[in-house]
């Protein structure tokens, strides 16, 4: 399977950079990972993808690391239809008191727009 994954430097773009790659070992997934810039993230693009590679590197993972200017949720659709990814990744879904996901503008946008299947790692 073909998988663009989204990472904006939150905890949870972290937490699903990892299982991300885990399936895609195991699974002999295509990965492709798109460093975006997130606003809300305490992290810089930078450390993201210094963290990818690290995490590529101790999965013996060959995958593509790309950063991707412009708007982060538009530009992810953008790229996935038009290379033709099978799904999008993305970390996201804070579980609120009320047992409801809270999802971040990133997540939410994709989630609305993409015509290619997502999948929440949470």
């Amino acid at each position: 399977m073909k998988v663009l994954l989204g990472i904006g430097g939150s905890d949870d773009s972290l937490h699903a950079l990892e299982r991300t790659v885990e399936r895609a070992v195991t699974a002999g997934d295509d990965l492709t990972v798109a460093v975006v810039e997130n606003p809300d993230s305490p992290r810089s693009p930078e450390e993201v993808v210094a963290r990818a590679e690290e995490v590529l590197a101790d999965a013996a993972l060959d995958a593509e690391i790309r950063r991707v200017e412009g708007d982060p949720g538009s530009r992810l659709v953008e790229i996935a239809e038009s290379e033709g990814f099978d799904v999008i990744a993305l970390g996201g879904g804070q579980t609120s008191p009320m047992g409801k996901i809270n999802l971040g503008s990133i997540a939410q946008f994709v989630l609305l727009n993409a015509t290619t299947s997502v999948t929440l790692v949470r």
